[in-house]
Formats: structure tokens, sequence, C-alpha cells
């Protein structure tokens, strides 16, 4: 079984935005932005590598799933497929048309979804870019957070998560640290 990871970036004080959505506070410093680029460069959107004339391979994900005011600053940018070199998944209510052959819009309930798409075949894994609302909708079936953290206390925002309360336990296996502050800590669930 393939496994969802929640990959983000959040503030010292846990918000992953700001409360109209703007993440520019949040953008990946070079030492965490290397790090990416190294680590899992599929995370990176396609015009990141066209600039700097790469192309990603997946490492860790071959598929990402995102709500839609994830996807809406790549759209509204006319980007409609942010992420070619990955199936696309956009869980959105709005949406009734895709605008792009590489995105597949998930109407509703995404956890039919993310059920199947875990169970395929496959060495790599999917990754929930965000936001908020989807992985409070998703937790139960996310087996792994990798948290990017940066030096910054926004006061205000969109929370990690937004859910009701019901406390699930992840253990902490590991983190990276870089001297331009930010920290990448990696937790899994304990099952």
């Amino acid at each position: 079984m393939r496994k969802l990871t929640y990959f983000v970036s959040h503030s010292i004080d846990g918000y992953i935005a700001a409360p109209d959505g703007a993440y520019e506070h949040l953008m990946p410093y070079q030492d965490v932005f290397h790090w990416m680029l190294a680590a899992c460069p599929e995370t990176l959107p396609a015009p990141v590598h066209d600039a700097m004339g790469t192309k990603p391979e997946p490492k860790l994900y071959d598929t990402v799933v995102m709500g839609r005011a994830t996807y809406d600053p790549a759209l509204e940018q006319g980007l409609v497929s942010p992420y070619p070199h990955l199936r696309q998944y956009v869980v959105t209510s709005s949406l009734t048309e895709s605008p792009s052959p590489d995105v597949t819009l998930v109407p509703g309930d995404p956890v039919a979804t993310v059920r199947a798409l875990k169970a395929e075949e496959g060495e790599h894994g999917i990754w929930l870019a965000g936001g908020a609302a989807l992985a409070g909708a998703l937790l139960d079936e996310i087996d792994e957070l990798v948290l990017k953290c940066y030096p910054v206390v926004a006061g205000a925002g969109i929370p990690l998560f937004r859910a009701d309360f019901r406390p699930v336990e992840f253990r902490f296996v590991g983190q990276e640290s870089f001297p331009d502050g930010g920290r990448i800590a990696t937790y899994v669930r304990n099952r």
C-alpha cells in the first residue's frame, strides 16, 4: 500500500498561509530549496524546473492531491498544470470542468479517491500539498507528515489542519536544520 504524506510549509506558530491565503512569507529559503531540489524535486512546480533547465524525476511521489485554494495561485497565473510530471488531483466542489487534461477534479469527499490511490501498486507515494480543510478531511488517511518550518511567526492565518478536535498520534522520526533557519521535521503515524 502506498502512503499519503502531508508535505507542507508552515510558520513557527503553525500557519500554512495568511488569513487571505497568501503564502509568500513561507517561500523556501535557499537551504530548504536546495534540499527539496535534491530530496524531492517533484514537489517543485514546472516553472521552477523550466527556469533551471531541470527535469524532475519522481523520487518520493508520483501523485499530488491538493485543494482548490492550493491550486488557485497557479490557475490565476494561467498555469493549469503546475506539476505535469505528477498525476494531479484537485479536490473541489466549485470547478466543474478541469482546465487541463493533466488535472483530475475530485468533487466532494476526497477519502474514497485517496484510498483508491493508496491501494494502487507502486514504489512512489502520494503527496498531499494542502490545504488545511483537505488535510483535516484526510487526517485518518495521512501516514506521514513532512513539515517545512520557517523562522517566521505569522500571528494568525490558515492552520496546518482545519478539523474537529480529535488527537491523532504521530511519532517523530527525524529532522534537518539549516543555517538560514529553515527546518524539516518528519513524523510517521502511530498505527
